[in-house]
């Protein structure tokens, strides 16, 4: 069992800056891999981001490439997305994945607000 615990969302101006955190529990979190995904109002959540367990890869939306870096320390188990340049449409919840085979966690999810 793997808990998600989502930090660091809040309110920032558009081009500013914000780091988003993912704790986990347990201590095979190691061996997942790990999504960022956000979903606004009355839109369907969507991917963002991932990194692989061991962190030597990791794969961007287009709508963020450039923009956000994913990132895992797996000795804190936690995963990073720092966000800079953000716009008003980066505007979301913004939750954490887990997933290893056919075990998949979800956070709880951190309420990012871009304003412009």
């Amino acid at each position: 069992q793997v808990q998600l615990v989502e930090s660091g969302g809040g309110l920032v101006q558009a081009g500013g800056s914000l780091r988003l955190s993912c704790a986990a529990s347990g201590r095979t979190f190691g061996s997942y891999a790990v999504g960022w995904f956000r979903q606004a109002p009355g839109k369907e959540r969507e991917f963002i981001a991932s990194i692989s367990s061991g962190g030597e890869g990791s794969y961007y939306a287009d709508s963020v490439k450039g923009r956000f870096t994913i990132s895992r320390d797996n000795a804190k188990n936690t995963v990073y997305l720092q966000m800079d340049s953000l716009k008003p449409e980066d505007s979301a919840v913004y939750y954490c994945n887990a997933k290893f085979y056919s075990r998949e966690y979800w956070g709880q999810g951190t309420q990012v607000t871009v304003s412009s």
